[in-house]
């Protein structure tokens, strides 16, 4: 097994949390966040989304830490994480989740005082020193001398599965994406100052606004493929739900293709080759609710594929911006940690 910690204990983290306790290769033993224990065993046990968890959570007597079925978690409360006994711990593998630290520079404290051996992080590092990775896109770049690695975006892990299939079968000039998002701990519940984000539309209440605002998403999306740089941009509207997200794809082709032939390419990617299980191809009339807990990357909405004068591609691709980005990080970390750390071969492959 390979000793791992949650740094961050919000959202994801406590998602990836739950996915990673049923990977027998992964030992989670400690925990950090600012919350208390207490809290932090109460959201891991009940949430309000993805449901009540299946494991008997109670936080120790002195508050040091929480127990998942008998198994001890120790838990700490450093907003530096350089302040964490690590070492005295035994962790081998951090999950990375604050979303706070994403500088190459923080990061490497991991390695250099903390006596860490490999990083996942739940958020994009677009800088020289880290990978960032989509499964199923360009995880065949891990290599064993990069111990920072990232899951890149929620948004990205939907969006990049889209670009690789139409940009394989039928090539892209250019393009733009909106996403139509679920609200976020980024957003207020009601009008308030927002000291998380400098955005003022993030300001206003998440829960009775529709508001435009920016995602990284379709920029993102060179590091996954270089060769579209300046080819795709792209916007959010965040929506008053809290959960079931939608990305808006329009690409400009290369060749003239039809409605059907598009359609034929994503269904036949999420059958075979490194996008099955990570693709999902719907033809039913589903609604953003029928995809809570959905743990593909992305799910096409074949009803809703449009073909605009031969070469103007639109497509709706569904995703559970919480619950499949959390389970592709437990996924990443699976294999960052089976080949770089016990040398086995890791229980996740998309060949």
């Amino acid at each position: 097994m390979v000793v791992c910690a949650v740094n961050g204990f919000g959202r994801i983290g406590r998602l990836v949390f739950r996915y990673a306790w049923e990977d027998p290769l992964l030992d989670i033993v400690h925990v950090n966040d600012v919350c208390s224990a207490e809290s932090a065993a109460y959201l891991i046990k009940y949430d309000s989304v993805h449901g009540t968890w299946d494991k008997e959570v109670e936080v120790t007597e002195d508050g040091s830490g929480f127990t998942v079925d008998g198994k001890l978690v120790t838990f700490s409360q450093q907003p530096d994480f350089k302040k964490v006994d690590w070492q005295g711990k035994h962790v081998e593998m951090v999950m990375e989740c604050t979303g706070k630290f994403l500088k190459v520079a923080q990061l490497e404290a991991y390695f250099a005082e903390c006596g860490v051996k490999r990083v996942v992080v739940s958020a994009p590092v677009k800088e020289e020193g880290a990978l960032n990775v989509v499964l199923g896109c360009n995880h065949h770049l891990l290599k064993d001398e990069l111990k920072l690695v990232t899951n890149a975006s929620c948004t990205t892990n939907c969006l990049a599965p889209v670009v690789k299939v139409i940009k394989e079968n039928f090539g892209i000039k250019h393009g733009c994406i909106t996403t139509v998002h679920d609200v976020t701990g980024t957003q207020t519940i009601v009008d308030m100052p927002n000291h998380k984000k400098s955005d003022l539309r993030r300001a206003r209440s998440g829960m009775l606004n529709l508001c435009p605002t920016s995602t990284g998403s379709a920029t993102a999306i060179v590091e996954i493929y270089p060769e579209l740089k300046g080819k795709l941009n792209g916007l959010a509207i965040r929506v008053p739900i809290l959960n079931g997200s939608l990305t808006d794809c329009v690409f400009e082709v290369e060749k003239s293709v039809t409605r059907e032939e598009v359609n034929a390419a994503l269904e036949k990617a999420s059958k075979e080759g490194p996008l099955k299980g990570l693709l999902g191809y719907e033809t039913k009339a589903l609604v953003s609710t029928d995809y809570t807990n959905e743990t593909r990357s992305s799910v096409i909405d074949a009803l809703s594929t449009q073909v605009i004068d031969g070469t103007m591609v639109k497509i709706y691709a569904w995703y559970d911006n919480e619950a499949g980005y959390s389970k592709r990080m437990a996924e990443l970390c699976n294999i960052v940690a089976a080949k770089y750390i016990a040398g086995v071969e890791p229980t996740f492959t998309y060949e």
